[in-house]
């Protein structure tokens, strides 16, 4: 049973705690180091599954959340950055979620 929510729920949680602006700063550096590579994951499993438009959508919020050339934007905006990306995780559980008892080909 696979468990491909579980990322995005993860990244979620944390973009939400993200929101509450008494978080040090190290905890938004490890927010980064989480999201980006769920997203990046999230942008190949898009691609996979013949999805470009969500693969580009998944790509750039990886590039956004990149921790090692950091976007720099004030905690205004930030914050509905971070709730946009809890929209777009969260549809993506039910956008890449794989069909049930369908196999391919052999």
């Amino acid at each position: 049973m696979k468990r491909g929510w579980i990322p995005q729920t993860i990244a979620s949680a944390m973009l939400l705690l993200a929101l509450n602006p008494e978080n040090p700063y190290g905890y938004y550096i490890l927010l980064r180091w989480v999201c980006c590579p769920v997203f990046a994951w999230l942008a190949v499993e898009s691609h996979a599954r013949d999805k470009q438009g969500w693969m580009w959508v998944l790509g750039v919020t990886a590039a956004v959340y990149n921790p090692i050339l950091p976007v720099h934007l004030t905690r205004e905006i930030w914050s509905v950055v971070n709730v946009g990306t809890i929209v777009v995780a969260i549809t993506s559980i039910f956008l890449l979620k794989s069909p049930d008892n369908k196999r391919s080909p052999q």
